[in-house]
């Protein structure tokens, strides 16, 4: 179980609050660092914490796969697994099911898939996804849903979200460990009618807390934002509220003003990798000529290990180089600025001033951001 309070409501509809779990408490509004097979690739979980990450989601699929759930219940839990002593979200395995279209069915049961590892047959059901994040031993563990592209006409989403429901009573039913929190899942694609009709339906189920699922697979900024809007202020007040997989700065600045509370998405870390870092003025791509003539940090407004101590110039060298500092740097660049904005959206929340704050970010934000 969790305990969740709203502390500060802004007039914009942004929340303030705190999230308590087993393993610590969670301040809100909240970004999770994705951590998809046990570990934020390339940091240790003591980097983790001094970038301020508060929840690192691990993915149920993943590690159902390798190493499985014996190795969970033998050492007892992906925490003592990984060594992270704050707070884990497990996600359900839905949106890899979506990811598989080419090498998956999907019944009533579950769906049927082969594993990438050894090619060995599985069937990711409801109950197995909830046995699977018992085992892991989650703060959090999500409900098995259905997720479609975004785009999909009413008719292909409406079945999908109906299975959604149905799987989410078979998730609730399978739920051994009352100490595990577990959300529910809202879906409709972009049809606002069936998003409704999914708030009703999710809601009225003894969940812990529930979150908004199926965007950013198709969809573009101005469409997330309307479902978000419409969406959010139909989940209980005093239940904590969770866009998944929706992560750009732009995004979160956007969701939190429509009173979303919890965020993740690997958008900071796998950009990372591929050269990018976020500042509070836009995106830098570091592996472009131009930065390796600059002898300014990243951002000069940030207190990351990479800013402090290094220059772009040197940012590009490493990345030329392919050296694993400099992915390494950058990936904790980009979680310190994720982390750094959050702080700073709840102090703005909590001086009642938080719509100024989100316009005056967005505004520094350069164009390429905003495209994004």
């Amino acid at each position: 179980m969790i305990e969740f309070e709203v502390h500060h409501t802004d007039p914009s509809g942004a929340r303030r609050g705190r999230l308590l779990t087993r393993h610590g408490p969670v301040q809100t509004p909240a970004f999770m660092t994705v951590g998809t097979r046990g570990t934020v690739t390339g940091l240790e979980p003591t980097d983790l914490s001094r970038a301020g990450v508060q929840v690192v989601l691990g993915n149920t699929y993943h590690l159902m796969l390798r190493p499985g759930p014996e190795l969970f219940r033998r050492v007892g839990g992906l925490h003592a697994f990984m060594r992270w002593s704050g707070p884990i979200l497990t996600d359900s395995g839905g949106y890899q099911i979506f990811s598989l279209a080419h090498a998956r069915t999907i019944s009533e049961r579950g769906a049927r898939f082969r594993s990438y590892i050894d090619n060995s047959e599985h069937l990711l059901s409801p109950e197995r996804s909830i046995e699977m994040q018992t085992a892991l031993g989650s703060d959090i563990m999500m409900a098995l849903d259905v997720c479609l592209d975004s785009r999909s006409d009413p008719t292909t989403v409406r079945r999908a979200m109906e299975r959604t429901h149905r799987w989410a009573l078979r998730s609730l039913a399978a739920r051994t460990n009352p100490e595990q929190a577990l959300f529910g899942i809202v879906q409709g694609g972009l049809h606002q009618d069936l998003r409704e009709a999914s708030c009703d339906f999710i809601t009225a189920q003894p969940f812990d807390g529930f979150a908004i699922g199926g965007l950013a697979v198709g969809d573009s900024r101005e469409e997330r934002a309307s479902v978000i809007a419409a969406t959010a202020h139909r989940l209980p007040a005093g239940r904590p509220r969770y866009l998944m997989g929706v992560g750009t700065p732009p995004d979160l600045l956007l969701a939190m003003a429509a009173g979303v509370d919890m965020f993740d998405c690997m958008i900071p870390t796998h950009l990372a990798w591929q050269g990018t870092a976020f500042t509070s003025t836009g995106r830098v791509k570091v592996t472009r000529g131009a930065a390796g003539a600059q002898d300014e940090p990243l951002d000069p407004r940030c207190a990351c290990p990479a800013c402090t101590g290094y220059t772009r110039a040197y940012l590009h060298h490493l990345l030329k180089c392919k050296e694993p500092l400099g992915y390494r740097l950058l990936s904790l660049h980009n979680l310190h600025h994720y982390n750094q904005l959050m702080a700073d959206a709840r102090t703005a929340i909590e001086a009642g001033r938080y719509a100024a704050f989100a316009k005056e970010a967005l505004e520094a934000m350069d164009r390429h951001e905003h495209a994004a």
